[in-house]
């Protein structure tokens, strides 16, 4: 037994070698630790489950992600007998029938054999307004880095000689057939920033050297990085963004031949534009002359106007405590708002006028309950007659896609998911938890109304970078957890943005302790109200997520029963040293920075990590591919509490990238390992399962 690195020596690390992520030392080991988990859990009933949840990743009317690019409705399609995918187009007629007949324009899982490859698909950019060329985004393992390759669509081939660019994070928009706007980390160090983004954005012509490609704009290597897009309602214009941080944005209006102005707006702004219109929202006051905005209040404003100095805002959305401005954009002239208001779903339209106040709709058709995602048919802003998706579900109600063709008209149901769980009994409950400092933190509980005493509850929260949390149809815990008699919890923490930004900013930076004393709050109020024990607790989080299971291990560990990590960062003194850690600064701190530091290592579990402390049992798992968050966080803990004595267990599969695969199936056997982990820690098994039931509690 080792003691490791303590708080008064944090660069005291023995475990380094296994950030070397293909190293052969470190490989090696991983591989012996996946094995002893798959031995351990990975048995019959696990694969049972994964068979059925896999089944149910792959079903026949599993509700299909769609857009349109000019005359067809795009699919990219998974299923058994596809692992890889399809992507595939049909008309919104077609669409609109029990079984569309599809257009298959490419075979993942052919060209993969083909070119003996593992090829992931990362999306496409088609070449409006006819759409008959793309660049597909192709990753190597699921990483978010991509190869671009150019694609005939009619030809169902790639373009002999055409564009094609080399592993990198990053893409491209068509500006026209033989000229793409580049914004890629492609060509060495100094196209790339220090978070591993792109620091350039090229003109590439067709037949031009990439690695020689004129650069239109740059950003610092200390930035987040630099993205170009095109505009597509006023043709010849450029957009440039450059990333400070992650919170933060410079906006430059540019063309192709280089010119370029800065829009004087704060650093610290979401945009939107079409055309002549902007709407704005900021993450801070906004004082403009004798009047003072507040944080989050949406504005709107002539484009023009505002360059020539006009500050005459139409403000459009104010904000409050408990509600949250989720999401605006525009749709044919016409600005759409999605809202939370007390984590219920609020809709508007908003029709810009010359002066005086814009015109205001609530969109009252849609759901005013569950989980509603509201986005453009279209793909690209100029084509289209303004249809809306609409998908509304709740945590026992699959997911239904509808379109919404008139505001003031009811959407039309275009798919309904089939149930995959039963859900007969279960209810949704609204509950709050009281934190360290009185705050309230809403949770919602899904399971039995008469779960009791020593119910076992899934518990999750994410709590970071302003993304909510929001209680939708979850097939896998739905499954294996919710018809097996559970309950199931998911807690809004701070820092996640289900009530604005000053719920981000409370559990940002120094505020990130508080978020997790907030998940410790709603553990140990499931106990207060008699649902559970903390021995039947067993929580999940992924990503920042991770960080939050890290910390309930080592700062909260008498509140639960078991703990699942996934895809974590952990090391908090080395996660800006580490693929795109640079780039969450701004979330977290700069742990290079004493007075950083001196919050960070309050929140760095690997650090807080000790001998001889009654930790519950914790399976951590990554995926090597992951070329976000290293997976050497993953490994280095599980290393160290091993070394400390502690129960841990790792998986670590080779591909997936940032997720828990690179297909169902994957997927599946990731999710079944963990909830069967999840199961035994706590003392749930299987009906006939001796060995689980005398796993010690």
């Amino acid at each position: 037994m080792i003691p490791g690195p303590t708080l008064a020596t944090p660069d005291d690390d023995p475990f380094l070698w296994l950030e070397e992520i293909e190293g052969e030392r470190a490989v090696a080991w991983v591989e012996a630790r996946s094995a002893e988990t798959l031995a351990r859990h990975a048995g019959p009933a696990t694969l049972a489950d994964r068979d059925a949840l896999a089944a149910i990743l792959d079903r026949a009317d599993k509700l299909p992600s769609i857009a349109r690019r000019g005359s067809w409705i795009w699919n990219f399609w998974q299923d058994a007998a596809n692992p890889r995918g399809l992507w595939r187009r049909t008309t919104l007629a077609s669409f609109r029938t029990e079984k569309p007949d599809w257009d298959v324009v490419l075979d993942l899982d052919a060209l993969a054999a083909r070119e003996g490859a593992d090829w992931i698909w990362q999306g496409a950019s088609t070449l409006p307004p006819d759409h008959d060329r793309a660049i597909l985004r192709l990753s190597r393992g699921g990483g978010d880095a991509v190869v671009l390759r150019e694609f005939d669509i009619a030809a169902r081939e790639f373009v002999a000689g055409g564009f094609e660019l080399s592993e990198a994070k990053g893409g491209i928009d068509w500006i026209d057939r033989d000229t793409l706007l580049l914004s890629s980390a492609f060509g060495g160090p100094e196209m790339t920033t220090d978070a591993g983004y792109s620091r350039t954005i090229r003109l590439w012509r067709r037949g031009a050297d990439p690695a020689r490609l004129p650069v239109l704009f740059e950003t610092t290597p200390a930035a987040m990085g630099a993205w170009g897009w095109v505009d597509r309602v006023d043709r010849g214009r450029l957009w440039f963004a450059e990333k400070p941080g992650f919170f933060e944005q410079r906006l430059w209006l540019g063309d192709a031949a280089g010119r370029r102005e800065r829009l004087d707006l704060p650093e610290d702004v979401s945009v939107a534009i079409e055309g002549d219109w902007l709407a704005v929202k900021r993450r801070s006051d906004w004082t403009i002359g004798e009047r003072t905005w507040p944080a989050d209040t949406l504005l709107g404003i002539s484009l023009g106007a505002y360059r020539a100095g006009d500050r005459g805002f139409a403000p459009l959305y104010e904000p409050g405590p408990r509600r949250a401005l989720e999401e605006f954009f525009w749709n044919r002239g016409t600005l759409i708002v999605a809202s939370l208001d007390e984590l219920l779903p609020v809709f508007e339209r908003h029709i810009p006028a010359a002066s005086g106040p814009w015109r205001r709709e609530r969109l009252t058709q849609l759901p005013p309950q569950g989980v509603v995602d509201v986005g453009r048919l279209d793909i690209e802003a100029d084509e289209g007659a303004g249809e809306l998706l609409v998908t509304a579900q709740d945590p026992l109600t699959p997911p239904t896609l509808m379109l919404l063709s008139d505001a003031l008209a009811a959407p039309e149901i275009l798919k309904r998911s089939s149930a995959v769980f039963a859900a007969q009994g279960l209810v949704v409950t609204q509950h709050q938890a009281t934190s360290v400092d009185g705050e309230r933190i809403p949770y919602t509980q899904i399971g039995p109304a008469t779960a009791r005493g020593d119910a076992p509850v899934h518990l999750t929260a994410y709590g970071g970078f302003a993304i909510a949390m929001r209680p939708s149809y979850g097939s896998a815990i739905g499954k294996l957890w919710l018809e097996r008699g559970g309950t199931h919890v998911i807690a809004n923490i701070r820092g996640g943005g289900e009530f604005g930004t000053r719920w981000h900013e409370a559990g940002r930076r120094e505020g990130k302790f508080l978020a997790h004393e907030d998940f410790a709050a709603v553990a140990a109020d499931l106990v207060r109200r008699g649902v559970t024990t903390p021995a039947r607790i067993a929580a999940e989080g992924g990503s920042n997520g991770g960080l939050l299971i890290a910390n309930m291990l080592v700062r909260h560990p008498g509140k639960f029963g078991a703990l699942f990590c996934t895809i974590p960062l952990i090391d908090m003194r080395r996660y800006s040293k580490l693929l795109a850690g640079a780039s969450w600064i701004a979330e977290y701190g700069d742990p290079d920075r004493p007075e950083d530091w001196a919050f960070l290592q309050r929140i760095s579990a690997y650090h807080l990590a000790e001998p001889g402390r009654a930790y519950p049992p914790i399976l951590i798992a990554t995926t090597r591919r992951d070329d976000r968050v290293h997976p050497g966080h993953a490994r280095k803990m599980a290393a160290r509490l091993r070394a400390l004595g502690h129960r841990v267990q790792l998986y670590e599969p080779a591909a997936g990238g940032h997720g828990y695969g690179k297909d169902n199936r994957e997927r599946a056997l990731f999710t079944a390992l963990g909830l069967a982990f999840l199961r035994e820690a706590i003392g749930w098994p299987e009906p006939g399962d001796a060995a689980a039931a005398s796993a010690p509690r």
